[in-house]
């Protein structure tokens, strides 16, 4: 048999799963409806290869003052992870590899939606492979793939689902640009769903580090530098707003994960967050983050939801 025709006898291959006209099916198994329900399937990559590199504002002036002890933030993740298998959430894992020394911060390299994967496009050059590995990841996994952004950079960080059929993009330059923003808003757009831009400074690098679902109408954002604009946005779909201080989030302190319930993974440098919602009633487990923070990601950063489940 010839090579063309060895090819011409192979299923055609595809991983484009998006209705360009939307009206997607939602998956059966994977997915999710919004950030707050029960959180029972994660996406997490190992710290094994974990390097501190310039990837921010905040990780260059670690690198400056006070590098990442790397053994300390690999005993760190550890904590991390048990934190979810306490929960009884089930980890899936990003296949590590040397060349992928940021692949930890597994938000970033895809964004979940209820119609299965987007894979993103990396704006620094030694990231890029994540998006690769993403694909076979998710292929492993049997998770379709929606779509893969193509028209600028964008990062799994700036996709904020607010609740279910609503979207806030973060859009800063540096990492996720108006270009990549903007085709991912086109899809949803299309898929029915109400999307907004949100336009940030690019030190702060992702929208999850100032705005972050904590439970159904109920979210985090940091006042201090969000526009006001989004804040009344979200006041007005009926959210009540948990103010996270400056201070605390420059320390990932609005980078939480809800695992729906009532339940948080939160740093412990949240302080002020913590106390809030303990006040409110929520669990929350307090993972001591600081080290493995310094390279650029916190525990929202750390994590892709894959599925979770109406209460």
């Amino acid at each position: 048999m010839n090579i063309q025709s060895a090819f011409a006898s192979q299923e055609p291959f595809s991983l484009q799963r998006r209705n360009p006209k939307g009206g997607t099916k939602r998956l059966e198994g994977w997915g999710f409806a919004n950030e707050t329900d029960t959180l029972t399937d994660v996406l997490l990559g190992s710290p094994a290869y974990l390097r501190h590199l310039a990837t921010s504002s905040l990780s260059r002036k670690h690198l400056r003052e006070n590098p990442c002890n790397i053994q300390t933030a690999q005993a760190q993740h550890k904590e991390l992870v048990s934190a979810y298998e306490h929960f009884g959430v089930r980890i899936h894992w990003h296949e590590p590899t040397p060349e992928l020394p940021m692949q930890v911060y597994s938000r970033d390299s895809s964004v979940m939606t209820p119609y299965g994967a987007i894979i993103t496009a990396m704006a620094q050059w030694w990231r890029r492979g994540e998006n690769y590995a993403a694909i076979r990841t998710y292929e492993k996994l049997g998770i379709p793939i929606y779509d893969m952004v193509t028209a600028g950079t964008f990062e799994g960080g700036d996709f904020n689902v607010i609740e279910d059929g609503v979207v806030l993009i973060g859009c800063g330059g540096a990492r996720t640009n108006e270009e990549g923003a903007r085709q991912v808003k086109e899809w949803f757009d299309k898929e029915g769903w109400e999307t907004r831009l949100a336009f940030i400074d690019e030190y702060y690098v992702h929208i999850d580090l100032m705005v972050v679902p904590i439970a159904p109408k109920l979210t985090a954002v940091c006042l201090d530098c969000t526009d006001p604009a989004i804040v009344t946005w979200l006041k007005d779909k009926g959210h009540d707003i948990v103010d996270v201080p400056f201070q605390d989030t420059m320390a990932l302190g609005c980078n939480f994960m809800s695992l729906g319930n009532d339940k948080i993974i939160a740093p412990t440098s949240s302080k002020t967050l913590i106390e809030q919602l303990k006040a409110r009633g929520f669990e929350v487990a307090a993972v001591d983050t600081a080290e493995i923070s310094k390279t650029g990601g916190g525990i929202h950063c750390m994590a892709q939801a894959l599925r979770r489940e109406a209460a």
